[in-house]
């Protein structure tokens, strides 16, 4: 995920950007206003003007505590009140990225933490860090979960125990018009893409270039941006041919400039596998069967749906939540 370097000028125009996109993506759902979300994204099949809250009061949709869930937290974090959760800090609408005052952190991520530590009766205190710092802060015991987009991975799970949430899509984005599609490793062979680097996006693209070296084909040109406005620049100049990254942030750039597009979109678990976004936590710490059950009830109790909606990301539910499933296979 990319890191938070943007100046507050530039996240003001990204802001009205936002809007436009998340906007056209919540009209064309045409789902139902959501209860506790007001002017977070509603529309109605048709309408003009709909309003997408990116300020910092969010008027997030809300849980109720369940007891016999909030009992199956580590007494140690029960004590102290508060879920530490850790996200990156950058601008990836509508994953994660920061309001209208440059500082607070919002997006679909955002809102699936709360939801599930209302379930569990605790305080969110977020962190804000960069991609790599996710894992060091889980690793040390200074975060409690990290929700961001992260991916299942066999890797992972050596490390790490995990309770999905949504699924995991990623798709190549690139400039409007070039006529071109990505079916496959084969046409990217040759290519400039650009990636954010310890991604399950880096390594699919990486095991890709290697199948194409392997059949006689050119490697792919990888290129590394940790900032997602960097990357903008990046295909509009033409530097790079298309980005790699999560199918949210793609789709919701491609609408707000009218500039790029979606030119294939693939499981984030490679071929046969559908990959799994996951609440992620230290391995053994006791906290995994909690954060599960209290997803579980969110999605049938169905605040889970509305924040999916609020964010244009029905297409990305789960409807049952999993701990440690098979997920993206080890390099060979």
């Amino acid at each position: 995920m990319p890191t938070r370097t943007t100046p507050v000028t530039r996240r003001s125009t990204l802001t009205f950007a936002l809007a436009s996109a998340l906007a056209l993506t919540t009209a064309a759902c045409g789902t139902p206003e959501d209860e506790g979300t007001e002017n977070a994204g509603r529309a109605q099949p048709g309408t003009k003007g709909t309003k997408v809250n990116l300020s910092p009061d969010q008027k997030r949709v809300r849980a109720k505590k369940v007891d016999a869930i909030a009992r199956l937290v580590p007494r140690r974090i029960r004590d102290r009140g508060t879920l530490e959760v850790v996200a990156s800090a950058g601008s990836v609408p509508p994953l994660t990225f920061y309001a209208t005052d440059d500082k607070t952190v919002i997006g679909v991520e955002t809102d699936i933490a709360h939801l599930v530590a209302d379930v569990l009766g605790l305080r969110v205190r977020a962190h804000a860090v960069d991609w790599a710092n996710i894992f060091v802060g889980l690793d040390s015991g200074k975060y409690d979960v990290g929700f961001s987009n992260i991916t299942v991975t066999e890797e992972r799970k050596e490390k790490y125990d995990f309770a999905t949430y949504r699924l995991d899509t990623i798709s190549f984005e690139a400039k409007k018009g070039r006529g071109w599609k990505v079916k496959g490793p084969k046409d990217v062979a040759g290519r400039v893409i650009g990636v954010s680097s310890g991604t399950n996006q880096e390594k699919l693209l990486v095991d890709w270039s290697k199948q194409n070296v392997k059949a006689g084909r050119a490697a792919t040109d990888i290129k590394y941006f940790q900032n997602t406005s960097d990357y903008y620049l990046a295909l509009g100049s033409g530097r790079i041919d298309a980005y790699l990254g999560p199918n949210p942030v793609a789709a919701h750039h491609a609408l707000s400039t009218g500039k790029t597009e979606v030119i294939g979109s693939f499981s984030g678990a490679g071929d046969g596998l559908q990959g799994k976004i996951a609440a992620t936590t230290k391995k053994d710490n006791g906290l995994v069967r909690a954060l599960h059950e209290a997803l579980e009830h969110l999605i049938d109790e169905g605040g889970y749906g509305q924040v999916l909606r609020r964010w244009g990301l029905s297409d990305e539910a789960v409807r049952a939540s999993e701990v440690n499933p098979r997920g993206l296979p080890k390099s060979s």
